[in-house]
Parts: C-alpha cells; structure tokens; sequence
C-alpha cells in the first residue's frame, strides 16, 4: 500500500479487505505482477504526467486466475486464466473508437489512479481481462505484458519499421528495451543495441541484436553509425536526457526515434537545424491498444518472443524489487508473486 509518497520505505505491507465484483466487473486472483519504472515514479511523485490517487495499491501488468464475477459479465468465467490490461479508457471517445485508447480522453492506469496489482487480489472491468493460452505461464504474461505492447506499438505504429532497416534500440537489459530487440529481430529488422555495461550489451546479442554497444562509454554514437553504415533508420529510447544527444546522433538522414519514457530526465537541448537538415522525426509514444495486446499475446503463445525474467520475489520484497529497478541492478523483468 502507499499513503503518502517518498522512499523506498513508503511501501507498506497491509491487510486490507477483498475487492468486491460489481456489475461488469470480475476479481483476478493475482499470481504474477511486473515491477515497472511507473511504479516508482509514483511512488516518488515525480513525472507530471502521472497524478497518482492515494491511498493506493501500486502495480501494473497482472496476470492471474478469476476468483469471482459480477452481474452481466459473460466472457470470462470462474477459474479462467487471464493477462488483466492496466488500460482503464473509456471505448466511447474519438480516440478509442479510432483504437488509439492510450490517447482517451478519460484514460487511467491501473496502479495510478485506480488500484493496482501489489496485492493478493485486484478488481477489474470484464473489457480488461484477455484470455490467456495454456501456453502462457502466469509469469510470462505479466513480464510481458506493458513492455511487448508498448515496444510493439513504436516500432509498428509509431517508427514504421520494416524488414532490412536498422534499429537502434537503447537500454535492451530494460523490459520495454528488450522487447524490442526481439520485436525488431522478428520482424526482420537489423538490430544494434546499447546498454550499461558491457556484460548487458553482450546479452542483448544473446536477444537477436547484431551487436551490443556500452553507451556509458563517451561517444558511442559514431560506433553505432560504422556499425549500421552511417546511422540507424529508427531509434527506441526511454532513457530520456542522458542518451538523447548520442542518441541523435546515431539517426541516418531522414530517421526516426521514437521516445515512451525519460528514467534518466526529462530536458534536453535540440538543434534545430540539425533536425530539419538531415530530415529527422522525433516521435513520442505511450502504451498501445487492444488489438496491439491480442497481437502481443499471439506471439508469446506461439513462442515468437519471450520477456527475460531477472528474479521473482515475494509481495513483502516490493520495496527491494523497486530498489533493484532503480539502480539498474537487473537485465530483464522483476516480477512480485504474492504466492512466495
């Protein structure tokens, strides 16, 4: 639980009583939940763009079991496995009727303004459930989850990408750096990765990148450029202000990066002329829709991609598993089993 905002200590471990189903609505008996970035920002109250309501139990990307339904719910039943979508649009403005609900014009998140997944039990709407293949473990899912559809929708929707062009793709040891490695691979892309370290970029080789380089290391962009023959033709970043120079720089006339985050800061200085000169596109990007996530979920039953798991803790280890997020200890998902 978290009633006031702050440190690592503003987690609580509490009982609180079970969600009820009301019309429209089902329980999901939580098996596996993400640890992800929102999560911690928050919990520390930073990124204007999330107004968390507290209190509140954090935590998105949920899957789990059907423990009870309300009136009028009739595609899930009982005991049925689903992947619960964090996603809280309302399927009736411009935008959601055009498949873009990330855009709503009433859009909440789950774990932001509605309570989340840090917990044994989470109430959702029917819309929310997606039906999950008996090839899907409970743990799979929820590492996927946000990630695979958030990464898809930028490589896709936002960047484009098509098979035989290059993919820089920044940060591969995080979730939504990862997915796209693989995303971009599947597609046929070409793909060069960076990372931290260089133990991380050597496993995001191990993904399906070509190469992996270490953009803490001064000047990495002119490595990334002999690499893919004079710059990649998109970039997937959600580092923010630490990589967004080299970043650029990286691009071939005429590329695209695509940003859906800012871990490291949010301000940056942009040259203009350099922008509209070599004919660069710098696009931003959030979350992705409903047919995206059936699509996401396609792949991972028919094995195409799989989210690499770090470590899965108990649900009284929550503050631990942000801890290890925040200092960039870990190489794929960290995941809460409140089964542990």
């Amino acid at each position: 639980m978290l009633r006031a905002h702050g440190g690592l200590d503003a987690l609580t471990v509490e009982d609180v009583p079970d969600p009820v189903a009301g019309p429209g609505e089902a329980v999901v008996r939580v098996h596996a939940v993400a640890v992800n970035r929102l999560d911690c920002w928050v919990r520390a109250d930073v990124g204007h763009a999330y107004q968390a309501q507290l209190p509140l139990i954090p935590g998105y990307d949920v899957a789990g079991e059907v423990v009870q339904i309300g009136a009028g719910v009739d595609t899930v039943a009982l005991g049925d496995r689903v992947y619960v979508h964090y996603d809280y649009s309302c399927g009736r403005c411009r935008y959601c009727l055009a498949g873009d609900e990330s855009l709503c014009e009433h859009y909440g998140v789950m774990g932001v303004d509605h309570h989340g997944g840090y917990a044994e039990l989470v109430l959702a709407p029917e819309r929310n459930l997606f039906p999950l293949d008996a090839r899907v473990s409970f743990r799979v899912a929820a590492a996927a989850g946000s990630v695979y559809l958030t990464a898809y929708h930028m490589l896709f929707a936002k960047a484009g990408v098509r098979a035989g062009q290059t993919v820089l793709v920044v940060a591969a040891g995080s979730g939504v750096g990862g997915a796209a490695v693989q995303l971009a691979a599947w597609a046929g892309a070409r793909v060069v990765a960076t990372a931290g370290t260089r133990e991380k970029a050597d496993r995001a080789v191990a993904l399906g990148a070509e190469a992996g380089v270490v953009h803490s290391e001064p000047g990495w962009s002119e490595e990334v450029r002999r690499l893919t023959g004079g710059g990649a033709d998109c970039a997937i970043d959600h580092v923010g202000s630490a990589t967004f120079d080299e970043v650029v720089r990286s691009l071939a006339g005429g590329g695209r990066m695509v940003l859906c985050g800012a871990s490291s800061g949010a301000q940056v200085q942009l040259d203009l002329i350099d922008l509209f000169a070599r004919q660069l596109a710098i696009i931003g990007s959030s979350d992705g829709s409903r047919a995206e996530l059936v699509e996401v979920l396609r792949l991972l039953a028919d094995g195409v991609v799989e989210p690499v798991l770090d470590r899965v803790l108990p649900l009284d280890q929550a503050a631990e598993a942000q801890r290890l997020l925040e200092q960039r200890r870990h190489f794929g998902r960290i995941l809460l089993d409140p089964s542990l």
